[in-house]
């Protein structure tokens, strides 16, 4: 019965069909949208002034372009303030869109990346912006790639003669107005209104991490990076080697002065702290276990390892035994079977641990010199980006001297707990000072590493895209797994407008056309961009 009365239903809807009815639907409006008046409370954004580091300048995919400044987080919001009174806001663009710098007529800094379909890969262009080719003048931008916090201070970072010699930085050399100004004497000469300060501090923790924890030595510090620097505020920067860590105390006073020159006379302005840099891709892609291995493969690898494992084992039980001479016996103070089981090298058919160094490990090597201070990583280790295009090369083209698997990757390639360590506790002191400050003056402040973190754990919304930090894929970081993408650096302009409401009572986040449209902004560059 009910089949029946189902079909009856339909032929009844069948003819009501076939009448000669009227059957066109009145035309459905939407409600028009209401539009939201900008208002900027009075905030003077007349000349806003940027000052920063990488992040302010808008460099992506491994360089600085004129696609990736007119992304620049400070660009656009120099778009939205001009709705609200805003000047110019100009810039210190590169000659193209290939990237990279020239040193009078040499290369000294490489092209973008590109997605070639598998990976990043450098632009084989050669760049036409030659740090000689002088664009001081007035700008608005002083973002700087490279710069860490007491930089910004330092007399003569912009001469270009010390650019070769390492003692000055090649984008501030294109664009400093004397070759013995500071780049904070720089932008407080074009009188701002109202600033950013931004990723101040990020480049004094950057170098050391992407280097794997790694520090060429230098004449002050004959033994490479030194901890201590975190902990001794007399130690000058001039004597840090490239990658240590900048002191705490000597962060402190470097953003003290800064902020208080920057707000002198009540400027206002927005800061932002930092985020955990080993969130981002250059130290989450690669995974731990990146070596593949069959069965045979995995046996004779044991087998080469045995004698190691064996001598490991010996030297515990030595100590143990009060058998080894007194002299050696402080190296061995932490020396456990703890130790002993991390440190035995094993491998398996299937994926397999890379192999590394850890100078954190108890030196064996006066006892027995082939017992290095080598272990298989773990998932608390950090393998850099670029460690996956050196995984698995050979030594000298010996085909049993692979890197990662027979023969331990060097220093250089991972992060270690203890090194993640050193960044984290620095990061967070450098963080405290920023939040510390910004609430003191009254300014407006972004919680980059909140934010950063979200993007890592459940990824970030953006007029309906959820941008995440996985390289190439995620949208939010960009193809050198540091910097961010023009997507990610109007995000960040949004967040900033988000804060410049909370303090100042503006309305960039209610009004129509108040904040940046994701879908203006690119994740990818194609390299026909030129």
């Amino acid at each position: 019965m009910k089949k029946f009365k189902y079909l009856s239903l339909f032929a009844l809807s069948l003819a009501f069909i076939g009448c000669d009815v009227n059957n066109e639907l009145e035309e459905f409006k939407a409600p028009e949208e209401e539009m939201v008046a900008l208002n900027g409370n009075s905030i003077d954004f007349s000349n806003y002034v940027s000052i920063g580091a990488s992040f302010t300048a808008g460099f992506a995919d491994g360089a600085l372009f004129k696609a990736g400044q007119e992304s620049s987080f400070p660009n656009i919001l120099a778009t939205k303030f001009a709705l609200v009174g805003g000047g110019d806001f100009k810039q210190p663009l590169m000659s193209d869109n290939i990237g990279g710098l020239l040193f009078g007529g040499t290369k000294i800094q490489e092209p973008r990346l590109y997605f070639n379909g598998s990976g990043p890969v450098r632009l084989s262009d050669t760049p036409t912006t030659d740090v000689v080719v002088s664009v001081r003048g007035d700008l608005n931008n002083y973002g700087i790639p490279g710069a860490k916090s007491f930089h910004i201070l330092a007399p003569g970072y912009g001469n270009p003669a010390g650019v070769p010699l390492g003692l000055a930085n090649p984008y501030f050399a294109r664009m400093s107005s004397t070759n013995s100004t500071t780049v904070l004497a720089d932008a407080l000469g074009q009188a701002p209104t109202f600033f950013t300060l931004s990723e101040i501090g990020g480049n004094d923790v950057l170098g050391f991490a992407t280097s794997g924890g790694f520090n060429a030595p230098n004449a002050a510090n004959p033994a490479g990076f030194n901890a201590k620097y975190q902990s001794d505020p007399t130690v000058s920067p001039a004597d840090y080697g490239g990658n240590d860590i900048t002191n705490v105390d000597v962060f402190a006073q470097v953003f003290s002065g800064m902020v208080d020159a920057l707000t002198a006379g009540g400027r206002k302005g927005v800061v932002a702290n930092l985020p955990n840099i080993t969130d981002l891709p250059y130290f989450t892609t690669v995974p731990f276990n990146a070596v593949p291995l069959n069965e045979a493969t995995a046996t004779q690898l044991n087998g080469a390892f045995a004698a190691y494992n064996a001598g490991l084992q010996q030297v515990l039980d030595l100590k143990n035994a009060n058998q080894l001479p007194a002299q050696v016996l402080p190296l061995l103070a932490n020396y456990n079977q703890a130790e002993v089981d991390r440190r035995k090298v094993s491998f398996v058919a299937g994926q397999n641990a890379v192999l590394i160094l850890d100078e954190n490990l108890s030196n064996l090597t006066p006892i027995n010199a082939a017992l290095t201070n080598m272990r298989q990583a773990t998932s608390a280790d950090l393998l850099v980006l670029t460690s996956s295009s050196f995984i698995g090369t050979t030594v000298g083209g010996n085909a049993q001297l692979i890197n990662g698997v027979s023969v331990p990757l060097a220093d250089q390639w991972v992060l270690t707990p203890e090194e993640q360590e050193l960044v984290a506790t620095a990061t967070d002191s450098y963080n405290t000072t920023i939040q510390n400050i910004a609430t003191a003056k009254g300014l407006a402040f972004v919680d980059f590493k909140d934010i950063l973190t979200q993007a890592k754990t459940t990824g970030l919304m953006f007029d309906g895209n959820n941008l995440t930090t996985s390289l190439v894929t995620g949208g939010l970081v960009s193809l050198d797994g540091i910097h961010l993408t023009g997507r990610g650096y109007a995000l960040m302009a949004n967040k900033m407008l988000a804060a410049i409401d909370v303090t100042y009572g503006s309305n960039f986040t209610l009004a129509t056309n108040g904040l940046a449209k994701a879908e203006n902004y690119p994740t990818n560059y194609s390299p026909s961009l030129k």
